[in-house]
């Protein structure tokens, strides 16, 4: 393994973490109607716990409702239920083909208990990026220790991965501050 693969690696499991913290920022809920409030829902589904977006269409008809469809009318009741269960915190109203959930406008008091989940979801991310740098610069040491490496690749490894680090935490403050403005409004 060369200083390049290391880099390379490391790479990677930035961009999977950037990945996983913008998804975790979708299921967020900001007073708006999105799919991505129900997607994550699984539903026992002939005794098999199923995602929702398999059993259903999924839309938002307007910015304050989401709409489901069943493919299955069969199972509007299990939906519902697993709905029901679910940290969603809304009651679904079913009117036999489809179900729809309206989501309410935030109050201050939960504008403010959301803001802290998405700093917090922000700070996982980072840190975790910063344990890939961590990695990925004992990784480079290691290397040059065993002499597969030089200094100046090790001191080069360092410097790109310092880099990936900085443009990788940018993102996710970049991402924050513009779910932190949607909650915002």
């Amino acid at each position: 393994m060369t200083t390049k693969d290391v880099i390379h690696d490391t790479e990677q499991k930035m961009k999977k973490t950037v990945e996983a913290t913008l998804r975790e920022f979708s299921t967020i809920r900001t007073g708006r109607a999105s799919t991505a409030l129900v997607e994550s829902v699984r539903v026992d589904y002939y005794g098999t716990v199923t995602p929702l977006r398999q059993l259903a269409a999924i839309s938002t008809p307007d910015a304050r409702t989401v709409m489901i469809q069943p493919w299955d009318k069969n199972s509007l009741g299990d939906i519902e239920k697993s709905i029901l269960k679910s940290d969603l915190g809304i009651s679904p109203t079913n009117d036999g083909k489809v179900l729809r959930l309206a989501v309410p406008p935030l109050t201050q008091e939960r504008r403010t208990e959301l803001d802290k989940i998405l700093k917090k979801v922000a700070e996982d991310g980072r840190v975790s990026i910063r344990t890939a740098r961590h990695s990925a610069i004992e990784h480079a040491k290691k290397l040059e220790k065993d002499k597969t490496a030089t200094e100046d690749e090790r001191f080069k490894a360092q410097e790109d991965t310092q880099k990936l680090t900085d443009k990788y935490i940018k993102e996710i403050d970049t991402a924050l501050s513009a779910k932190e403005k949607e909650i915002q409004s």
